[in-house]
């Protein structure tokens, strides 16, 4: 049961029926609805990150049909953008992957304000309409082999549903969820880690499915999985409701103002003020350089495994360079267990690390991620060393589990600093930090790692000095985090600008008469809750299944 503010005299007949105000839930409307709803839509999206599965099927989509052969060094990015003579290769169809994360920081950061005062049912539809329908113009591109419509597809308009898909649910879910911030914000965000895992499985049986001698069914596997997507979305969008304004969960009040509390703020700042204030840029920092360190170590974990422990991992006690091609075979399949074990406590992170910073503190929770993050860190050349796979592999582990609770975490963090009001639209402007991130990992420890190669330092030690990098990392993470303050109260919008923005935000006291939720005033019923979470519970098994299955592999 919840408490509700009601105001009789609200009406909204000429709104649209895609408007704010016609999602205002109705009394009896049961939170736990929203959820699953945001899961919908994260688990959709997040297949960005499981991309890779069809690199090589493309990388040889000619030479499959008998027609041609791979690119030679001599055809460059940008004439592979256009030919129709050769295959593309590995390399340029990763620039997709990078356009995904680029695009995403830049669209939540653009449309996060428009987001918050159109709220998360149109935010989300469009979502949907660009993630799913950039994955059908990339597949008439792969039909026609023109990547440029790949790029245009996936990459910017898809990379633009991303964004939009990603914070869409974030401010709602604080909302709703008051007393649980960052369990809310985990369970969504977990979504987005998690795509990966249902859709990448779904994709390899797809494509099994429609290949034929002469095409590796690539295409028709974009168009079935765009249109599952779309399905999902939408009904993920539609599922979305917002709560009146002054709603709270019943018996739960805000906590005073005291000392162990003084981050969490009842007032709020604007989106348009963020980029002057201290705390944002501080954030901003937190949130890159744990990210920047993590995605350095996802991006190399499967070749950092192989080369450090080279045929330890299969018993054989040779080097990596030293392996044939039947023992390389062996410990790849080992090294994707390896992966796939990382991708499952890096969700699990999302979940636990931002629920537990709902009794940690959103603060004490980031000292902990970069103090044991660099403790962890600083072991792993210790280990390798000493053969210890694993202690190494459970500190990686861990680490990765940091690395998504710090994605889950920051969003309830943002709401405790800067306040409710306008946070999916902040929290679009701070993954600015993502897309830098997702620059300067890869390249640090990318890069790193060849200048060692190239000075002939044995493939088992080239990690060493980068992992010292990413620990430096995480000591000016760390050092930010402690530096955060609550926000000056000068920072905050007065009672009368918060009124206007609320008014722009389409805000009401109470339900409108249209759209207003499942029962219209009566409670939601118990089993509309079960289906719901099972329609997303039931496909995130599924993905984990299929994933413990390939761990199994690393285990055996």
């Amino acid at each position: 049961m919840s408490t509700v503010l009601t105001d009789p005299s609200v009406g909204s007949a000429g709104s649209s029926w895609l408007d704010k105000e016609r999602t205002i839930a109705a009394p009896g409307f049961n939170r736990w609805l929203v959820p699953p709803s945001a899961l919908a839509i994260h688990l959709c999206i997040g297949m960005a990150y499981g991309f890779s599965v069809f690199w090589l099927p493309l990388s040889k989509m000619l030479q499959t049909a008998g027609a041609g052969a791979a690119c030679g060094k001599d055809v460059g990015f940008f004439a592979q953008l256009f030919t129709t003579e050769c295959d593309w290769s590995v390399a340029t169809l990763g620039w997709m992957y990078t356009l995904f994360f680029v695009f995403l920081g830049c669209a939540a950061a653009i449309w996060g304000g428009w987001l918050e005062r159109a709220g998360p049912r149109k935010a989300g539809l469009v979502s949907a309409v660009c993630w799913c329908g950039g994955m059908l113009i990339s597949a008439i591109g792969i039909h026609t082999h023109q990547f440029w419509m790949m790029i245009l597809g996936s990459g910017v308009i898809g990379g633009i549903g991303l964004g939009l898909g990603y914070i869409s649910p974030v401010s709602t879910l604080i909302k709703w969820f008051p007393d649980r911030r960052g369990m809310a914000t985990g369970m969504a965000i977990m979504g987005f880690g998690g795509g990966a895992m249902i859709g990448s499985p779904l994709a390899v049986e797809l494509m099994k499915r429609f290949a034929t001698p002469t095409d590796p069914g690539v295409t028709q596997t974009f168009v079935v999985m765009a249109l599952i997507y779309f399905v999902f979305m939408v009904a993920g969008a539609l599922g979305y409701r917002v709560p009146p304004t002054g709603w709270k969960p019943e018996g739960w009040t805000p906590p005073p103002a005291q000392a162990n509390n003084a981050m969490i703020t009842q007032r709020h700042v604007h989106v348009k003020k963020v980029w002057g204030i201290p705390q944002f840029w501080l954030v901003w920092i937190v949130l890159c350089m744990n990210v920047s360190a993590g995605i350095g170590v996802i991006g190399m974990a499967s070749p950092m495994l192989q080369e450090i422990f080279g045929g330890s991992l299969i018993g054989v006690d040779v080097k990596f360079a030293d392996l044939d091609k039947t023992q390389l075979a062996a410990i790849a399949a080992i090294a994707g267990g390896f992966a796939a074990l990382l991708s499952l406590f890096n969700i699990g992170g999302r979940f636990v690390w931002a629920s537990l910073s709902d009794k940690l503190g959103r603060k004490m929770t980031y000292t902990v991620f970069f103090v044991l993050g660099g403790l962890l860190y600083a072991s792993l050349p210790s280990s390798a060393a000493a053969g210890h796979k694993l202690a190494f592999v459970g500190a990686v582990c861990i680490i990765l589990s940091m690395y998504g609770g710090g994605f889950a975490t920051v969003p309830a963090y943002l709401g405790d600093l800067f306040g409710t009001q306008m946070v999916g639209a902040i929290h679009g402007r701070l993954l600015t930090a993502w897309a830098t991130a997702g620059i300067l990992g890869p390249v640090v420890i990318g890069y790193m790692r060849e200048y060692q190669l190239g000075l002939g330092i044995p493939r088992e030690q080239v990690y060493n000095q980068t992992m010292y990098v990413l620990v430096g990392m995480l000591v000016i993470g760390l050092i930010a985090n402690l530096a955060i303050r609550p926000v000056a109260a000068k920072h905050f919008m007065s009672d009368e600008e918060l009124a206007i923005e609320k008014k722009l935000a389409h805000e009401k006291a109470a339900a409108s008469e249209v759209g207003s939720g499942p029962g219209a005033g009566k409670a939601t019923p118990a089993g509309l809750v079960v289906l719901a979470w099972l329609a997303v519970g039931i496909p995130l098994a599924w993905g984990i299944y299929k994933t413990l299955l390939t761990v199994a592999k690393f285990f055996n």
